[in-house]
């Protein structure tokens, strides 16, 4: 039996809203608490939200997904950028190629002896299934980070490379998701090669289309918030704004995060007053309790026991790619010793961007869809609880963290 919404989400936000306290009481970072909360509350533990309504609950993911990315992409200073801009090049590149680099090598070999498919060849099977995990182990989750920045009101050479390297990973997981599906189907399928164009074209077409949304919706509201006189109009064009920007990129076919994030770009670097952005994070906080809690209400035990093994796999690799690509990139542009120590370990946290790109993925792949799609959701479960604490830990090593909010 379904579960009237408003009756949920109301038991999401009150009852995430504590657990995020109880987390702070442990310093954990409330979205910790808020995670654990909904893995409570999911059909695979107590069962206090059945599975149809956390179905229909789903465009609260769309939702918080769109304003998040909208902050991340408002932390985007062109001055700031310059300054780090070396930085950035070098860390981006190789903190992705790092976890796709590990995360591919270490299933290929050890796949085999994992997962013991029966008639499973080499190439067929277990490098194709390898390729396209570690492909989509590029992806760092924006809404984690954001959550971590805002929370601990964060600032600093640190957070300001973070936020960039997070907004440039999602399309660095696009195009290489492309590319290893682009590979991977005509070996799965014996058909031989794939064109450029396979591996390439639509995923930058789609880049292409995100960003071209994004400056059409950060253009127009630039120009609407000039007609606006006060902080409550303010907010209803801005959310209305976003909610317009991820519709029409869901239905174009294009990345709403990455639309959201040009859109926030643009404004921030185009307009001399920050009232915009600040309308906004007076309901963050509301979105994170709610897009946490529902995160963890997606919590499958199940999935956990089928795919335990391989998911503890891919966690481990991909966080030693990333932090070891990260070490990497900022020993090359000579970054400051907080960047080179503790970037890596703010890079560790994933979510929509991953569960998005493998489903697509597995609808590619019908013999190893299912364990991949299972590995990887196991993985974001483990990453989830793993990678906020290890932001925070991040931040506030670097010195960059200012006073929690509600204390």
């Amino acid at each position: 039996m379904g579960m009237n919404f408003v009756f949920a989400i109301g038991i999401m936000i009150i009852v995430g809203f504590f657990g995020g306290l109880v987390a702070r009481k442990f310093k954990f970072p409330m979205i910790t608490g808020y995670i654990i909360v909904g893995m409570l509350l999911s059909p695979s533990l107590l069962n206090a939200i059945p599975a149809e309504t956390i179905k229909n609950l789903d465009v609260i993911v769309d939702i918080g997904l769109g304003i998040i990315a909208f902050l991340v992409g408002s932390n985007l200073r062109l001055e700031s950028l310059r300054k780090f801009g070396k930085i950035i090049a070098w860390i981006t590149p190789l903190q992705s190629l790092g976890a796709w680099l590990l995360v591919t090598l270490g299933l290929a070999l050890l796949g085999p002896f994992i997962l013991k498919i029966e008639g499973a060849t080499f190439s067929q099977v277990y490098f194709p299934l390898a390729f396209v995990i570690g492909a989509v182990s590029c992806a760092t989750a924006p809404a984690v980070t954001m959550a971590i920045v805002s929370e601990y009101r964060a600032k600093g050479p640190l957070t300001t490379s973070l936020l960039a390297v997070v907004a440039l990973d999602d399309a660095v997981a696009i195009i290489a998701t492309a590319i290893a599906l682009g590979i991977s189907q005509p070996l799965v399928s014996g058909a031989g090669s794939a064109s450029l164009f396979q591996i390439l074209g639509v995923s930058l077409l789609e880049i292409a289309g995100s960003v071209a949304v994004g400056l059409v919706f950060g253009f127009a509201l630039m120009y609407i918030n000039r007609l606006v006189r006060t902080r409550e109009l303010l907010l209803v064009t801005v959310f209305g704004m976003i909610m317009l920007c991820v519709g029409i990129s869901d239905l174009l076919g294009v990345s709403s995060i990455l639309a959201c994030m040009m859109a926030g770009f643009f404004l921030v670097n185009r307009m001399k007053g920050a009232e915009t952005f600040h309308v906004i994070e007076g309901i963050e906080d509301l979105v994170f309790v709610m897009f946490f809690v529902l995160a963890g209400l997606h919590f499958d035990l199940g999935v956990m026991q089928t795919a335990g093994v391989l998911a503890l796999l891919i966690v481990l690799l991909r966080c030693t790619g990333k932090y070891t690509g990260t070490r990497i990139g900022a020993t090359i542009s000579h970054a400051p010793d907080a960047i080179k120590k503790y970037l890596g370990l703010a890079l560790l946290p994933k979510a929509g961007v991953t569960i998005g790109l493998i489903l697509l993925a597995e609808r590619a792949f019908p013999l190893f869809g299912t364990i991949m799609l299972n590995a990887v959701l196991a993985s974001v479960i483990i990453n989830e609880l793993l990678g906020p604490p290890l932001s925070k830990y991040a931040i506030f090593k670097a010195g960059e963290a200012s006073v929690a909010r509600g204390r």
